[in-house]
C-alpha cells in the first residue's frame, strides 16, 4: 500500500515536498515513481527512481528531485520553482514491469495528492 502526502496550494516559485510511504511490504527493491494528472489531461510521467538510476521529466529537470530513503520505506518528490503548469494531481508508484515512462507499466499507485500552483 501506498500513501501520497505533501500537497497543497502554493506560490509560482515556491516550493514543496511530497512524500509517498509504503507499508505491507519492502519496496526498497522496486523501482519508485512519480506520476501526475491535470484535469482533462493524460497521467504523465514526471520521476522515478531505482538501482539504475534517478530519471526525471524534461519538463521538471532542475526542479524536482526525487529520492528515497529505504530504511523508511518512503520516497520523495522536491519541487523548486513551481509553475502554474504544474498543477496536477500527483501519484506515487512501485513496481514496473517495463519502460518508467508509461503508466501502464506500473503495478502499485497510492491515492493521490493536489498540488495548486497559483500564479
Amino acid at each position: 500500500q501506498l500513501q501520497a502526502f505533501g500537497g497543497g496550494l502554493v506560490q509560482a516559485g515556491g516550493s514543496l515536498r511530497l512524500s509517498c510511504a509504503a507499508s505491507g511490504r519492502t519496496f526498497s527493491s522496486f523501482a519508485m515513481g512519480w506520476f501526475r494528472q491535470a484535469p482533462g489531461k493524460e497521467r504523465e510521467f514526471v520521476a522515478a527512481i531505482s538501482w539504475r538510476g534517478t530519471y526525471h521529466a524534461d519538463s521538471v529537470k532542475g526542479r524536482f528531485t526525487m529520492t528515497r530513503d529505504n530504511a523508511k520505506n518512503t520516497v520523495y518528490l522536491q519541487m523548486d520553482s513551481l509553475k502554474s503548469e504544474d498543477t496536477a494531481v500527483y501519484y506515487c508508484a512501485a513496481e514496473t514491469t517495463g519502460s518508467y515512462y508509461y503508466s501502464a507499466n506500473w503495478k502499485y499507485w497510492g491515492q493521490g495528492t493536489q498540488v495548486t500552483v497559483s500564479s
